[in-house]
């Protein structure tokens, strides 16, 4: 299980995140929703180590990693898909695949079967560049690459961000079958509601670097969420 506690993190003089504190549980789907600049982004990155905390506490599997460097959460079993998918556009599919090999021993350097099963459209285009692939197809490289990690926690940085509606609907279902399959602990930072709604079994909604509200899916006033994400 994933923990966030109370963290606070600053660029500068500017404080971005107020005591956030964030439990993904195995099997879950936890979204942080927000809009535009509100610290969603700098709160996946504080958990997977690239920006440092001032104050707070964070855990994995009861281990606390708030010292780690980035590559040593990625060998606990930490993977992120970046906002924009970052994929490498001149190196093929089947590379971009295998640079999700980093954190893992020489042994267990092999692309998993269920990758091309929840993306068959990949096994298809092993030999293209990814810079050639739609950007739908580059989302699905982006949590391929992640998968081939062999995470335990997946983050997902506005996955919906520039994708037809089409491939949200596929993507949902997809990370629906990763939750119930792998039983990964899912955390994914929004801003489309709907999206949200289908996939997450807990919402937290972030809000000028504070959680103001925090639900389970069953459980959650969608007009109450819906304010916070208007203009």
């Amino acid at each position: 299980m994933l923990e966030v506690h109370a963290i606070d993190l600053h660029y500068g003089a500017a404080q971005v995140l107020r005591g956030v504190s964030l439990v993904a549980e195995p099997g879950k789907v936890t979204c942080v929703l927000g809009r535009n600049g509100v610290g969603k982004t700098s709160l996946l990155r504080a958990i997977i180590g690239h920006h440092p905390i001032r104050s707070g506490k964070i855990q994995w599997d009861g281990a606390d990693i708030t010292s780690l460097r980035p590559y040593e959460r990625a060998r606990r079993g930490i993977a992120y898909v970046p906002q924009g998918r970052e994929i490498f556009p001149l190196l093929t599919v089947e590379e971009n695949l295998k640079t999700g090999f980093a954190p893992l021993k020489r042994d267990d350097r092999h692309i998993p079967d269920d990758v091309f099963s929840l993306f068959p459209v990949l096994n298809s285009m092993l030999g293209r560049r990814g810079g050639d692939l739609s950007g739908g197809q580059q989302q699905q490289l982006a949590i391929a690459r992640a998968l081939a990690s062999k995470p335990k926690v997946l983050l997902l940085d506005e996955p919906t961000e520039g994708i037809q509606p089409s491939i949200i609907r596929d993507m949902a279902r997809t990370l629906k079958k990763i939750r119930d399959e792998r039983g990964l602990s899912i955390v994914v930072s929004e801003q489309v509601l709907s999206f949200a709604l289908d996939i997450a079994d807990r919402v937290l909604v972030l809000e000028n670097g504070e959680i103001v509200h925090e639900e389970e899916r069953e459980k959650l006033d969608e007009a109450k969420v819906a304010s916070f994400l208007s203009v």
